[in-house]
């Protein structure tokens, strides 16, 4: 073992960041963060410490603050909001005005090319453009068979 890991709690005791436990702590954690951040050159252990309070501040977050996945609607409603288009300038991704309108109007699903199209545009990764649901079933259903029957097991 590391000589710098020898005795985790001492170091705790003596003031090493820990785990995050409330939305004071967090307050801490993240003005802590903004000043290393705002650093002209920081140094090597400084860069292990913004390293460090991020992941601390991301868990936090996500544990307590978790952001829903928006639907593609509404991710293509903000894009088009964003950068001051119209359904018009739309087309050439969904191939009509009438297909950017049923979509809209959530009438109509992304087909596969208009997905790429919308990818491509926007230079934002696919999935961003998917259902929650879909990305979740894009999980091979052989995966969700064998967690189930790992569970099973486990359970009985």
């Amino acid at each position: 073992m590391s000589t710098v890991l020898a005795n985790p709690a001492k170091m705790i005791a003596h003031g090493a960041p820990r785990v995050i436990h409330n939305d004071e702590e967090l307050q801490a954690y993240t003005d802590a963060l903004f000043r290393l951040t705002a650093l002209p050159e920081p140094t090597p252990s400084e860069e292990e410490a913004i390293e460090l309070l991020t992941l601390l501040v991301e868990h936090y977050e996500q544990k307590y603050y978790p952001i829903a996945a928006a639907d593609p609607v509404s991710v293509v409603r903000f894009l088009i909001e964003q950068q001051g288009l119209t359904q018009r300038d739309l087309i050439p991704q969904f191939g009509s005005e009438s297909a950017v309108s049923m979509f809209l109007g959530g009438h109509r699903k992304l087909t596969l090319e208009q997905l790429k199209r919308l990818s491509a545009r926007f230079k934002l990764p696919a999935d961003v453009f998917l259902a929650r649901e879909r990305r979740e079933r894009a999980i091979p259903r052989s995966a969700v068979r064998s967690v189930k029957a790992f569970a099973k097991r486990a359970a009985g």
